[in-house]
């Protein structure tokens, strides 16, 4: 056990509660056995729910043998982010530097430390990245857990920061299979500060829900009993006793201990006695405790119900008295159980709303301006300084603000959002209108509340009172319209604001103005190049920019940008790559994701994609390292493209599945579009048409027509698995609205989405050979212009198969060479398969069958099982023999497990795998048990082999192995 310990001075003995406790150690029995629970105790102020905590936490309880970390969340700590968190691991000393810290912290628990501590910063991960803390406390946890079970218990979650319980959501979305309790104690009918948070934690786990209950008159009887031993109680005296405290449990004590002092039993005398407290019985004994003490105990009394548990010093500053003084004062307050027996704090929140209540609230907003003040002066962080402020009506002196803005940064930084939003709004209140704080409160709220953002990036536009600044909103405002798809409304903005920026700086502006026009350049075509209706005017002002040297962030972002412009147009292959390469050229700092994504699309339609995966790869590489998993997921999705156009199509599926997986994780998936696009392809590669569809399907991106990227993808994917379903005009109508799309938008690169090779294949097939083409002339300009091996394969591919007899053989032949030259294997084994169909067409089976016989090698190789299958028939057509192509052991894997396979065969251990992943080790132990299974091994040591063979034995001849190491 850990820190359960909460004493709560002179306390009652726990009565009336055995069957809560014997439901606690149920619970905990299942949490014990790798069933994570959730239990939520309930009841009014005072009825007994931390005593019923301790007594379930406490040695020789239903917890007994698990690690316990117990805390208490304060009304004080409720707008500071992680408090909850921090009561929680607190006592476990893990940011002192010593200790079992090292070890707990190891991996990506390391990003835990910003919510542990408010002064610490992790200098992997960007600040007001919310992932990174949640991810880290979630290994912290599992660390923990890899000892012993765990129950984190939470105490008067009410008062809770909304933070901490979006934690405990994601830890418990995480803990299929572990050994996890978390058990929070809330006060029924309270204010809650966690906002929607606690009430989502609950409708997402359906916890377990305790009221805890009044005690009856026969518990209050058996408490007289124990109270008084040596005199039995007058059923008068517990019938009064019970109706004036109600059963709770907090003004029994407090009536039963008034009365033993004074020395009154549990007689008719007592009973009068109890009458006359009436029914405020707490609020009516603080009072009367404190009634005739002097000033300077009344003065300590009140400073513990501001500061709370704090050194006497401090207390003696704010009470205005010495610290000897101080010191009495809380020895008789403890004397009155006001106070907890082994430190400075009050017994229970209604205590301290009972010595509040008598100040007025101009006198306790005096103190709590004056505990502020202290708190600074004592060198206590923003954010602990801050808690007092927020509790002002107004927050406006100097001072003040800038404490509030401090926190805000120190909130921000460890990944607190609604914390520092709170700060900002406070300032906000209190000052005068400036856009700063607004774009700040924009900034903070960009996650959690982009409409929000986006309202007060509006009106930060209209205080902006000189170009600079509005140039600033402006980026920030388009970035945010970028993530909730209002690309035009935010292209709009910065267009205004660049243009009133470029003509107030002239053409020789400074470097740091030279900076800012190169940011908001770069976001301009960024955003503007999101949707169709704004892709026309970003082209034409990209078409007039001189390419920057790309020395600075702001300039390898833009001519990175540029550089995907200039391979949309399709013109110079040459000079896309060029400038992809300047973009990755880092003279000071690496590039940054939005250099690396933009620069590997264009190298890899340039058929440069070993560099496109090296860029790529340092995008994963350093997205695991700072546990950025949107962009992560956005690396994997446009490295699956990469795969596809190598022909790789495991390695594709791998990736998308992948991604598509942490979307669903974290429920990011509602405007996600790229990883179900690849996906789709890979699976009609694989021969599985159907599951291609079903996973379009799951696209819920409203206005999808309406932008430039994916609509062309999503077109070419649903296209190529209607043809795989054998429903050929469907497949026809959409290549051409594919083709009519790109046409409007001027998208004229042949291989971005290859329509018209598509539909050239198709009509031919069909014996429209004049249609095939017309379909084949749309694609032969651009790809001449062009000029990879790869497009100008694709133009002889459709050339050739729009043409019958010795000229089309030819235009085949010709693909067949050039495809050979490109990194396009795929549509290599795809040309070697129609220009064997043509020459066992044109009367020359002996040739056709060598052609036939290596696309059935090559598409093997690729994973293109169905492409692999019509060569196959072709071959055997043709009057060659060959086995039939059966779907292998590795094509039975599914996207992710290739994943978990690989990097576990590469040596990782599962823990790393899943560190990796931005998964649970559950999940990578049940992936590895379904790989073994579906392998046909049962060791890890077979794994690497298995990977990297052929032909393994047919699963089914292994049954009932299911992998004993998978834990390992």
């Amino acid at each position: 056990m850990t820190n359960r310990e909460r004493g709560t001075g002179p306390s009652l003995p726990l009565v009336g509660r055995e069957a809560l406790l014997r439901t606690l150690a149920a619970e905990a029995a299942a949490a014990r056995a790798g069933q994570p629970r959730l239990v939520v105790l309930d009841g009014p102020a005072g009825v007994g729910k931390t005593s019923l905590l301790r007594a379930a936490l406490d040695a020789g309880g239903p917890c007994d043998g698990m690690t316990v970390l117990y805390g208490s969340c304060r009304a004080i700590d409720s707008g500071n982010g992680y408090s909850g968190v921090r009561a929680l691991f607190g006592p476990l000393g893990l940011t002192a530097r010593r200790g079992r810290a090292p070890a707990l912290l190891e991996g990506s628990a390391r990003h835990a430390l910003p919510a542990l501590a408010p002064g610490r910063v992790d200098g992997d991960t960007a600040p007001g990245a919310t992932y990174p803390a949640l991810n880290g406390l979630y290994w912290l946890a599992a660390n923990l857990m890899a000892d012993r079970p765990l129950v984190l218990a939470l105490d008067d979650v009410h008062w809770c920061d909304e933070r901490s319980l979006r934690w405990l959501d994601f830890l418990l979305r995480r803990a299929d299979g572990m050994p996890l309790l978390v058990v929070l104690a809330q006060r029924t009918a309270s204010e809650r500060t966690a906002g929607p948070a606690l009430t989502d934690l609950v409708a997402h786990h359906r916890p377990l829900a305790l009221h805890v209950p009044a005690l009856s008159a026969r518990d209050v009887e058996t408490l007289v009993r124990r109270t008084f031993p040596e005199a039995p109680p007058r059923p008068s005296f517990v019938d009064t006793l019970t109706a004036v405290t109600g059963g709770s449990p907090l003004e029994l004590q407090r009536v039963l201990h008034k009365l033993r002092t004074a020395g009154v039993g549990p007689d008719d005398t007592g009973a009068r006695r109890i009458t006359e407290l009436g029914g405020r019985v707490v609020a009516t004994s603080v009072h009367e405790a404190l009634h005739g003490q002097p000033a300077g105990v009344r003065e300590v009394a009140r400073a513990l119900a501001v500061l709370g548990p704090e050194r006497t010093e401090h207390l003696a500053a704010l009470a205005g008295v010495s610290a000897v003084q101080a010191e009495e004062a809380v020895d008789l307050l403890r004397r009155s159980a006001l106070v907890q027996s082994d430190r400075s704090e009050l017994v229970h929140d209604m205590v301290r709303a009972a010595i509040l209540s008598t100040v007025g609230s101009a006198a306790l907003a005096d103190l709590r301006t004056r505990a502020a003040q202290l708190l600074s002066d004592v060198g206590r962080s923003p954010e602990q300084i801050a808690g007092q402020l927020l509790l002002l009506p107004r927050a406006d002196q100097p001072w003040m603000t800038a404490v509030l803005l401090d926190a805000a940064a120190q909130a921000e930084q460890r990944g607190a959002p609604e914390a520092a939003a709170r700060y900002l709004e406070h300032v906000m209140e209190a000052g005068p209108d400036t856009p700063e704080i607004r774009m700040r409160l924009a900034g903070v709220l960009s996650e959690t509340d982009p409409a929000r953002s986006l309202a007060l990036l509006h009106e930060a536009l209209a205080l902006a009172g000189d170009v600079r600044t509005r140039a600033a909103v402006a980026v920030r405002l388009a970035l945010i319209c970028l993530r909730v798809q209002r690309s035009p409304e935010g292209t709009r903005v910065l267009t205004e604001a660049l243009d009133a920026l470029h003509t107030a700086l002239g053409t020789d502006p400074e470097p740091a103005d030279r900076e800012l026009l190169a940011t908001a350049e770069a976001t301009l075509l960024i955003v503007g190049a999101d949707e169709k209706s704004t892709l026309p005017a970003v082209r034409e002002r990209a078409a007039l920019l001189t390419p920057p040297p790309g020395d600075t962030p702001a300039q390898r972002q833009q001519l990175a940008m540029l550089t995907v412009l200039t391979a949309m147009d399709g013109r110079s292959a040459a000079e896309s790559v060029r400038q992809a390469r300047r973009a990755l050229r880092s003279p000071g700092a690496a590039p940054g994701a939005w250099s690396l994504l933009p620069a590997s699309l264009a190298l890899s339609l340039a058929d440069e994609t070993g560099e496109a995966l090296d860029a790529l790869e340092t995008v994963l590489r350093d997205s695991r390292r700072t546990a950025a998993v949107w962009t992560y997921v956005l690396a994997l999705s446009t490295r699956a493209f990469v795969h596809l156009d190598r022909g790789g199509v495991p390695q594709a599926l791998a990736d998308a599945q992948t991604a598509l997986d942490l979307l669903e994780e974290e429920n990011w998936g509602e405007g996600a579009v790229t990883p179900q696009i690849a996906c789709a392809l890979a699976l009609t590669e694989r021969g599985e048409p159907g599951r291609a569809e079903e996973v379009l399907g799951t696209i819920k991106r409203p206005r999808l027509e309406d932008f430039a990227w994916e609509y062309h993808g999503y077109l070419m994917a649903r296209a190529r698995a209607r043809y795989a379903h054998g429903d050929p005009e469907s497949a026809l109508e959409l290549l051409r609205a594919c083709g009519d799309s790109l046409a409007r938008t001027g998208l004229a690169n042949p291989v971005l989405a290859p329509w018209w090779l598509d539909a050239a294949c198709l009509l031919a097939e069909s014996g429209r050979f004049e249609e095939a083409r017309a379909a084949a002339g749309h694609g032969a300009g651009p790809a001449e212009r062009w000029g990879t091996p790869r497009a100008l394969g694709y133009a002889a591919l459709a050339r050739g198969v729009a043409t019958p007899g010795p000229e089309g053989i030819a235009g085949l032949r010709e693909a067949v060479h050039r495809l050979a030259d490109s990194p396009a294997r795929a549509d290599h084994a795809r040309a070697l398969l129609l220009l064997g169909r043509a020459l066992l067409a044109d009367g020359a089976p002996g040739e056709a069958r060598e052609h036939l016989r290596d696309a059935v090698a090559l598409a093997r190789r690729c994973g293109c099982v169905a492409l692999a299958r019509r060569a196959r028939e072709e071959l055997v057509g043709a009057g060659g023999r060959m086995r039939e192509v059966t779907v292998s052991p590795l094509d039975m894997l599914t996207g992710t497990e290739r994943t978990v396979a690989a990097l576990v065969a590469s040596g990782v251990t599962n823990r790393e795998a899943a560190e990796s992943l931005f998964v649970t080790v559950r999940t990578v132990e049940l992936h590895l048990t379904s790989i073994y299974r579906k392998l046909g091994i049962t060791r890890r040591a077979e794994l690497a082999g298995a990977l990297h063979e052929d032909t393994l034995l047919p699963p089914g001849l292994r049954e009932g192995h299911t992998g004993p190491d998978a834990t390992r």
